[in-house]
């Protein structure tokens, strides 16, 4: 008998391929969609197999490929746990990543709470994302297309998560995806967009998200100095909500040369303005640690470390420190930013992450 797959759907060209792939593998597939936020559109179609609708394009797909399909209403536990942890972070002068925390508590956390409920052994989704498995630990590799690789967003899964994870696309690039989608007559799934980087956030927007979704945020940050590396006042910051880390845009300051957020201090209200060596760092510290190819660190180990979902990496060395670990760069990089991830690799693959503290 074939292997029962919970398949993750979003309604988006890749978990539809990864589904139309496992399908032709001979798996059988049950099909799940969350409903974590509203979905808003302007969008309409009289396409007969697809609707505005993503959750609803999931269903349809999933009926035309004949496998049940569920749309499952998250949107409570989404918000007391992603939106509460994002908009905590924020109001603690921290740049969170909402994408790695979704991934563990939603969707693995409970996508294999629902997979042992229908009887699925494993789970799938469109992540571009390879699993291996070496001295009985499993680990990710990068995707083959470069471009797309998401392993930056999934440091944090565990050996659990992994043991019963499946990744279709791992070995495909994005040409290849939308080849197959194309020889499957599936032309409307080649006009979709990418989906938006924070998927609850309008516009990528976090100002007015926070703004909407916290009454008294001016209140909480209130209106404060600029201060330059030396503690002297610049002028007066909006409310420390409104900057982050590496920022040079929309500071509302002119000071005749270029001016970067490097710091932001809850303690005494300030936003720490300076120029672009000021912004870089050799080291920074990392709690919340996952270790995902081995167990543990051995001090000193060698790692290109990857502070942005963008950023090439660069080499470092890894200290465990009684918070967590201490990471040590080679070279000076730009934008050390708490609460966003900071992940390690050897070659294309993923030895662990955590947060930057």
């Amino acid at each position: 008998m074939a292997d029962k797959v919970l398949m993750a759907m979003s309604g988006g060209i890749d978990s539809s391929v990864a589904a139309i792939l496992l399908l032709e593998q001979g798996y059988e597939l049950v099909g799940v969609t969350f409903r974590n936020h509203d979905f808003i559109t302007t969008d309409s179609t009289d396409d007969e197999h697809f609707n505005a609708d993503p959750l609803f394009d999931a269903e349809i797909l999933a009926k035309k490929l004949g496998f049940e399909h569920h749309i499952i209403d998250v949107r409570e536990m989404f918000k007391n746990t992603v939106i509460n942890n994002f908009v905590d972070e924020y109001l603690h002068c921290r740049t969170p990543n909402p994408c790695v925390f979704c991934n563990l508590c939603i969707k693995w956390g409970f996508l294999l709470t629902v997979a042992d409920k229908l009887g699925c052994k494993f789970i799938a989704t469109g992540h571009y994302a390879q699993l291996a498995l070496e001295n009985d630990r499993y680990f990710l590799k990068k995707g083959v297309d470069a471009a797309k690789d998401q392993t930056y967003f999934l440091w944090a899964l565990t050996q659990e998560n992994l043991s019963r994870t499946i990744f279709p696309l791992g070995k495909l690039t994005k040409a290849e995806v939308r080849n197959i989608a194309a020889a499957h007559g599936y032309e409307r799934l080649l006009k979709k967009g990418e989906s938006q980087e924070i998927c609850f956030v309008p516009d990528n927007d976090y100002r007015k998200f926070l703004e909407d979704n916290v009454q008294n945020i001016k209140e909480l940050h209130v209106a404060g100095n600029f201060v330059d590396t030396f503690g002297k006042v610049l002028g007066q910051h909006r409310g420390l909500y409104n900057y982050t880390i590496g920022q040079r845009k929309g500071l509302g300051i002119a000071l005749g040369q270029p001016a970067y957020v490097v710091a932001l201090n809850l303690a005494d209200n300030t936003v720490v303005l300076g120029n672009k060596d000021e912004l870089s760092g050799q080291r920074l510290h990392a709690g919340k640690v996952n270790m995902m190819k081995y167990s543990h660190v051995t001090d000193g180990m060698e790692v290109m470390a990857k502070i942005r979902y963008r950023n090439h990496g660069g080499k470092a060395k890894l200290y465990v420190e009684d918070y967590g670990l201490r990471v040590e760069f080679e070279q000076p990089v730009d934008s050390i930013t708490p609460g966003q991830s900071v992940v390690f690799y050897e070659d294309d693959d993923l030895v662990g992450g955590g947060v930057i503290m």
